[in-house]
């Protein structure tokens, strides 16, 4: 369990009910996902942007229901307006956003745990004929891992590893608002991770505890507890556990275009006001 400290009250996101609405009409939620890699050397640039396909699993705090999840599910407790993914921390995904964040991650050891904060742009395409809308998402992401409620981290000075446990809580809490203050204290981190890891089909389980990602085929990997094609059933796994993450998305920057009209397009545009936890609204031509 953990108590969340939290920054200064707001409201729902003005563009959160309509995104959800149109996020909830695609046959599958994917988004391009872009973070930012360290730049080969002799680069004019000291990152290089890098995009792929990611599917959108719900906001944090807020799993989304799945009737063959028997994972213990968090009390509703909080509510937010931070979309959310997974990942496998052997991606290359999850050491870019650490190693572009204030940290700096430049190490394999240095990104196995809870953290991040690197910078991310994330883009929905919803298609369908009477929506025909472009969502754009700017802002910072982190990841969370099995480490996230390990009582080291809550202590001053637990070391260098945990500060990315303390900065993950930190930073998500601040969006995290309360919509039952009775029940807080009963709330989980850990619990909402292995339910995200249970909302997953038992194949998609068993995809973290595959051989390493991009590790060529001639190369020698634990074969005794990795290998393709698994299906894990239980809700938790030793092995794939250790792999899986969630990531979540903290937006500070938020667009929605519509193009659905030639003769009446328009792009509103949703700026974070860190300060009063409010949103300033703006509409502009698309």
């Amino acid at each position: 369990m953990s108590t969340i400290a939290h920054s200064t009250p707001n409201k729902p996101a003005p563009w959160r009910a309509t995104f959800l609405e149109h996020i909830n009409k695609m046959p599958s939620p994917e988004f391009v996902f872009t973070s930012l890699a360290v730049a080969p050397k002799g680069s004019p640039t000291p990152y290089v942007p890098r995009a792929r396909y990611c599917i959108y699993r719900g906001l944090w705090t807020e799993l989304p229901e799945n009737k063959h999840n028997t994972a213990e599910k968090n009390p509703r407790v909080y509510e937010s307006d931070m979309p959310t993914f997974t990942s496998d921390v052997r991606m290359q995904k999850v050491g870019q956003v650490f190693g572009s964040s204030a940290g700096h991650a430049d190490s394999d050891e240095q990104v196995q745990g809870s953290g991040g904060g690197g910078p991310v742009e994330a883009v929905w395409w919803v298609k369908d004929e009477d929506i025909m809308t472009q969502w754009r998402m700017r802002g910072e992401a982190f990841v969370v891992g099995p480490d996230i409620e390990s009582a080291e981290s809550e202590e001053p000075g637990g070391g260098k590893d945990r500060s990315g446990v303390r900065t993950t809580k930190s930073e998500l809490g601040k969006r995290m608002r309360v919509v039952d203050e009775e029940k807080e204290g009963e709330w989980s981190w850990k619990r909402e991770l292995t339910g995200h890891f249970g909302n997953l089909s038992p194949g998609m389980r068993g995809s973290f505890a595959a051989p390493p990602p991009g590790m060529p085929k001639d190369k020698k990997f634990d074969d005794e507890h990795l290998g393709l094609g698994k299906k894990i059933t239980e809700n938790e796994d030793p092995v794939a556990g250790q792999n899986f993450r969630v990531v979540v998305i903290k937006p500070e920057f938020v667009e929605q275009c519509y193009i659905g009209d030639p003769n009446n397009s328009w792009r509103m545009k949703y700026t974070y006001d860190d300060s009063t936890g409010d949103w300033k609204t703006e509409e502009t031509w698309p």
